[in-house]
């Protein structure tokens, strides 16, 4: 075992991690205690005399906010670290930015874990970048989204990154008696969280609950699961399944981002998948619908249905257990339930169409936003009652100020969260009129999974639970699937008749007010080809005038530039217009296309996605974000638009993706 030194000599570093002639060293905001100081490294070899490890002491070093080394510093990018007990005779060379980077990162998880010894085996600084990626996601990012509700995770879940901070408060629905008892116990044995433990009411939630619930608001409940006791005099105890957020800023579950995490998690985290699955059922159950996330704002709004696909696709991923078959059941029967008490039951199920749209309940702006958020569009009220926008808002919200365009305004912005597509050109203005092409698709989807789950699991017959029966339902009646099929034919006769357009080859969203084709250009209208709702000649013309609308250099936009128009200071870029792309669009034309046998196309879309990111990945220290440029081949992580990206803004070693 030899030691080998890298010396940092006084002065060779100048200030922000500049060399003394002012080019860049690559290694950025080492505070000046570590500057002075060798890291020594142990080499050691393996039996095989065929690889071989690092071992790194770490000096005192202070590593400060956006320290990455990428492509883009200047500084010299090889580095010989000559073994001390060899006279300079051996050496092993860090070369490149991958390099580096990788070394930075190690060397920041080492520090984060307070380690002051870390043995390296020296591929891992040149391990391939789509190994490497695959193995952070698997053994690090997972765990590090990762969030439960009990009582090792309420003073977490209870703070809210978006809110104005009040007292940390739980709400619990009427029929989780249990789960009031326990975090009421929480509150009384630990009364320096000051966790605040409320009631829901029964019965439906009305709009007017939720914007007074605005000025108190807290987490929902989920799922627990009950520990059996040690003993049969100890009683029983609860523990809060896990499940995943979409962002280290967030400790809500939502939606359709912990739907796509699922996906990928099947494999490596099947537990965490069930509980998802849990989760959302437990939401159907207590709160009528999958909430957009279980935040008290957000009682009145869903998001893109997904349930019953997660549903199928866990199924057949952990048939083998034995609760598997059980848990499809109580999926689809709630996935039943939401399908018929909510988005076929008015105000989003359209009556003259048939169709259904996002059009949830609500009154006044929506708490979670920023507080510049909607400035612009309040510019002409605050002019008008001469008011800030701190009291302007707050005097639209109680009431105190009626502005029917701005109601307006805000129907549809949160008919547009509801979409998950928030913000678009798409929908702007919009929303809550729009019968979209992905949400009937959606519901394409649940119609034929139901039907599918009942008719090859449960033998035809699908026995009604008390806990699901919506009205006109009675407990054990029996369903079969044949009526699932009917809906389903109707749903792709009304989304060809009133979505199609032949002459462009493209779906488009049906404007319910209007009554006639939305003429934005979005490529959600490729889940037709993912719902099986095209008939094999739309699904060629789709390929044919369609794809090439959307497809660019790393992968599928999420619509055309044609459609969004010019960027103004009135018509900013938004995050779900082109030139962006998402990982949802990406993943359910992949499969579309794959479907309908479409497999080139398929393979080249998913190539020029995987290269994009994983060349994020390499050249920018780590780096995974939501969203990218698809037509940005050098930076296409850096986005222009609201909200930001997420992924970005760690320290030295992305921790979550």
């Amino acid at each position: 075992m030899d030691l080998v030194s890298l010396p940092a000599p006084a002065g060779m570093f100048g200030r922000n991690g500049k060399l003394q002639d002012g080019t860049d060293s690559g290694i950025k905001n080492i505070a000046d205690k570590g500057r002075r100081e060798a890291l020594k490294f142990t080499m050691t070899k393996s039996s095989t005399g065929r690889s071989s490890s690092l071992g790194m002491k770490l000096p005192d070093i202070t590593i400060g906010e956006e320290v990455m080394i990428t492509i883009n510093d200047n500084g010299p990018k090889s580095f010989p670290l000559d073994t001390l007990k060899s006279d300079g005779i051996r050496h092993v060379q860090i070369r490149g930015t991958y390099m580096l980077a990788n070394l930075l990162q190690e060397l920041c998880l080492a520090r984060n874990s307070q380690h002051r010894f870390v043995i390296l085996n020296a591929g891992q600084l040149n391990e391939d970048p789509v190994s490497r990626l695959n193995r952070l996601i698997k053994e690090f990012f997972w765990n590090n989204l990762t969030r439960r509700i009990d009582a090792s995770g309420i003073d977490l879940a209870a703070h809210d990154t978006k809110t104005v901070q009040s007292q940390p408060r739980i709400y619990i629905p009427r029929g989780a008696a249990e789960q009031f008892a326990y975090y009421s116990k929480i509150a009384q044995e630990r009364p320096s969280i000051h966790l605040d433990v409320q009631w829901l009411p029964e019965g439906e939630i009305s709009a007017e609950f939720i914007k007074d619930l605005n000025h108190k608001p807290g987490i929902l409940a989920l799922e627990m699961e009950v520990l059996s006791p040690k003993s049969p005099t100890e009683p029983k105890e609860l523990k809060g399944l896990p499940f995943i957020v979409p962002g280290g800023r967030f400790n809500e579950l939502y939606n359709w981002d912990a739907c796509f995490c699922a996906f990928s998690m099947l494999d490596s985290h099947p537990h965490i998948v069930k509980s998802i699955l849990r989760h959302f059922i437990f939401e159907i159950k207590n709160y009528g619908k999958v909430l957009n996330a279980n935040r008290s704002y957000y009682l009145g709004r869903s998001q893109p249905p997904f349930l019953t696909d997660l549903a199928l696709r866990t199924y057949e991923a952990t048939r083998h257990e034995s609760d598997a078959r059980d848990l499809l059941m109580l999926a689809i029967l709630a996935a039943r339930k939401e399908y018929l008490s909510f988005w076929m039951a008015e105000p989003r199920h359209d009556r003259s169409s048939g169709l259904s749209r996002y059009r949830p309940i609500g009154l006044g702006l929506p708490p979670e936003c920023e507080p510049l958020h909607f400035a612009l569009v309040l510019k002409p009220y605050m002019e008008k009652y001469k008011m800030t926008l701190e009291h302007l808002t707050e005097a639209y919200n109680n009431g105190d100020i009626h502005e029917p365009d701005l109601d307006r305004f805000c129907l549809h912005d949160r008919a547009a969260r509801e979409s998950g597509h928030d913000t678009s050109n798409r929908l702007q203005h919009v929303a809550a009129d729009l019968a979209t092409v992905d949400l009937n698709c959606l519901l394409y989807r649940y119609e034929v999974d139901i039907a599918y789950a009942i008719r090859t699991v449960f033998k035809d017959q699908l026995k009604l639970l008390k806990a699901f029966c919506g009205p006109g339902d009675e407990a054990g009646q029996v369903e079969s699937s044949d009526i699932w099929d009917r809906r389903a034919r109707k749903r792709k006769a009304l989304v060809n008749k009133f979505m199609w357009n032949e002459d462009k080859g493209l779906y488009f969203d049906y404007n319910t007010a209007t009554r006639e084709q939305h003429g934005f250009e979005t490529v959600t209208c490729l889940w037709a080809l993912w719902s099986g709702i095209a008939s094999s000649q739309q699904a060629a013309l789709l390929v044919e005038r369609g794809l090439p609308k959307f497809e660019c250099a790393g992968g599928l936009s999420s619509g055309t530039e044609n459609s969004r128009g010019a960027n103004s200071a009135s018509n900013p870029q938004k995050q779900w217009d082109y030139p962006y792309g998402w990982a949802p669009h990406q993943m359910l034309a992949w499969d579309g296309l794959k479907a309908y046998g479409y497999h080139e196309e398929a393979e080249r879309l998913i190539y020029r996605w995987l290269y994009m990111v994983t060349r994020v990945f390499a050249d920018y220290n780590g780096t995974v974000v939501e969203k990218y440029d698809v037509t940005e081949f050098h930076s296409p992580h850096e986005v222009n638009a609201e909200y930001g990206n997420q992924g970005l803004g760690f320290e030295g070693v992305p921790q979550e993706g």
